[in-house]
């Protein structure tokens, strides 16, 4: 189960769910994305559920990334405690999350796969998800505000990645084609 190994603080305020996730919103290791729709508290357990679910789905074809960890502690008073006497121990641990925010990614699998995959971890969580995909010279966001998916344009040094691996990729097709002509 994930939890930090140590924390400055035991015990923390609750926080807020306001606005959209500004960080963490776009698919940046894998092909897809699993991303949340609506604002919650997702647990460690919950986390580790969706986990095992993409990889016995993917027997463990592809490689999965977690992009959400629980860093919050949430505490309980025990049962039938007076009022009073401080705050009660950490209980369990908590990812904030809110809209927009990408929890786990995939790479190395088909997108029938990956999309049932994601899927099956959709449904060890509490709220509503989608399922998102990178797409070449774009990256697909979802943006609260419109509460649509927008297409952004990559920063040009992923673009000019990507245009030099079609090219050598080009070029090494053109290779092997010549060099089966050659042959014959």
């Amino acid at each position: 189960m994930l939890m930090p190994k140590r924390v400055k603080r035991r015990r923390v305020f609750r926080g807020n769910f306001k606005g959209r996730a500004h960080r963490g919103n776009k698919v940046s290791y894998g092909e897809y994305g699993l991303m949340a729709l609506e604002p919650t508290r997702i647990t460690a357990n919950q986390i580790e559920a969706a986990r095992i679910a993409i990889n016995r789905k993917i027997k463990r074809g592809g490689k999965v990334w977690i992009k959400i960890f629980p860093h919050t502690p949430i505490t309980r008073k025990p049962a039938e405690t007076r009022m009073g006497a401080g705050k009660g121990s950490p209980e369990y641990w908590v990812a904030i999350v809110k809209p927009g925010r990408i929890m786990f990614e995939l790479a190395g699998v088909d997108e029938e796969l990956a999309r049932e995959a994601l899927r099956l971890a959709a449904m060890k969580l509490p709220i509503k998800c989608k399922f998102i995909k990178r797409e070449g010279d774009f990256v697909v966001e979802y943006d609260a505000k419109k509460a649509e998916f927008v297409r952004k344009q990559r920063n040009a040094e992923e673009a000019q990645e990507l245009a030099d691996a079609a090219e050598a990729k080009a070029e090494e097709s053109a290779n092997v084609e010549g060099g089966a002509s050659d042959e014959s």
